[in-house]
């Protein structure tokens, strides 16, 4: 599998752009990781890997979406150079731009070209790269479009809330294609696409198409239109894992997760502290489904001192570690309402309505499923994990026992099916 990747790769991608991948994210991304090992022994945290939503806006109207699309947000340009030429002066390279749609601000090229030492994945709906925007990119050489796609053609228009979103997004991908960019594809997996999607026949055709990697993750219901119709049942997440983990050691195309250990032991990257969030706003939030936060990249300490003092994200990152190996919003909303509330952490959408989209919170399942760990079968993403994507010790003092979670688990099913009785064979 690997060696039919690398040399898939290797003709369908500039050696320029394979270049700045390989040093601006690979090497230094390896290095970064390295300094967060060594600050956490001395008890100091500051993520690797930074995420942006750089603006609200976007073009699509996506069935629960918790960003304020209507909103006109958005970072300006100053600020975000300051922001990310703090972050390298600690080490970091890697940073993930998301929004909104990225595309639509007006100054996203400009950012990419300031900061050519370090590497960026955009997360985009692609309708906004035409051939001379993918141009641009190849250009530039260090960024990599992740093209969002939600489903076929129907499911597509349903999930995403326009006309003809399928074609018009693989229009994006073509045009990334042609230019010989590093490109991937993206799916929230949930109800209405995991069975159009979560298949080795949709990953042939990507890979006949020319995508160098994808990256499957878990619809999460939450925001001011949650769906929870839409959100995995225990089976079909353990589902998507599987299939993840069988894919990787058979098809030539690199599959990215952000949920698991080398041994399948869930995680959640806030709660390990390699990686936070940045609003559109600047505000320092745990992660971007938690949407509340204390301070901001404005504060003239500057970023690192600012979230490497942040009382805010240690109590978030040492309550989630300390309750769940998953989504501490998903499975104990009580937890992170108390939380907030401590802090007195403002509610950082425009909508003003976060605190009460909380309280309407039912738990729920998230990755964390005990006695269904599915290991990595490759040893390249078995290796890669192990060293720079674990759990860095931050569940080591929890008590995660496997039995009073399986009760947990249970409850929670329980209070879900109460309403809807369509759970209630699920067995875990």
């Amino acid at each position: 599998m690997f060696p039919a990747l690398a040399i898939r790769i290797l003709r369908t991608t500039e050696p320029r752009l394979l270049w700045k991948f390989g040093w601006n994210f690979g090497i230094k991304g390896m290095l970064s990781v390295n300094r967060f090992k060594r600050r956490i022994k001395r008890g100091e945290y500051f993520p690797p890997f930074l995420y942006l939503s750089i603006i609200n806006s976007c073009n699509l109207r996506c069935q629960g979406c918790w960003v304020d699309v209507e909103d006109k947000d958005a970072i300006d340009f100053d600020t975000l150079n300051r922001t990310i030429t703090n972050a390298k002066q600690h080490g970091n390279a890697f940073f993930g731009i998301l929004g909104g749609e990225p595309f639509m601000h007006p100054r996203l090229m400009d950012m990419l070209a300031a900061h050519p030492d370090c590497y960026f994945q955009l997360f985009t709906n692609g309708q906004f790269i035409t051939g001379k925007v993918a141009e641009r990119l190849r250009q530039l050489g260090n960024a990599t479009p992740l093209i969002s796609i939600e489903g076929r053609e129907i499911t597509s228009d349903e999930r995403r809330g326009k006309k003809d979103v399928f074609n018009k997004t693989m229009r994006g991908l073509e045009h990334c294609l042609r230019a010989k960019l590093l490109t991937g594809v993206a799916t929230s997996v949930c109800q209405s696409n995991i069975d159009e999607l979560l298949t080795e026949q949709w990953l042939g055709e990507l890979i006949r198409l020319g995508a160098h990697y994808v990256w499957f993750h878990t619809y999460r219901p939450v925001g001011p239109k949650m769906n929870p119709q839409l959100a995995l049942r225990p089976d079909q997440l353990v589902r998507v894992r599987k299939f993840v983990v069988e894919m990787r050691a058979k098809l030539p195309i690199a599959i990215i997760d952000a949920y698991y250990d080398h041994q399948g032991q869930a995680l959640c990257p806030m709660s390990t502290g390699i990686s936070h969030h940045i609003s559109p706003r600047g505000d320092i939030e745990p992660c971007p489904i938690i949407q509340f936060a204390v301070e901001t990249i404005r504060d003239p300490r500057g970023l690192y001192q600012t979230m490497r003092q942040s009382a805010f994200l240690r109590d978030f990152r040492e309550l989630s570690a300390q309750n769940t190996r998953g989504c501490v919003v998903l499975e104990r909303p009580d937890l992170v309402r108390e939380l907030v509330r401590k802090h007195g952490a403002r509610d950082t959408t425009a909508r003003g309505t976060a605190m009460a989209e909380l309280e309407t919170m039912r738990p729920r399942f998230s990755q964390w499923l005990p006695g269904e760990e599915v290991p990595e079968k490759h040893w390249m993403y078995r290796l890669a994990k192990k060293y720079w994507f674990s759990d860095f010790g931050a569940y080591r003092n929890a008590n995660h026992s496997t039995e009073i979670k399986r009760a947990e688990l249970k409850s929670k099913l329980d209070q879900i099916d109460k309403p809807n009785n369509n759970l209630a064979h699920a067995n875990h």
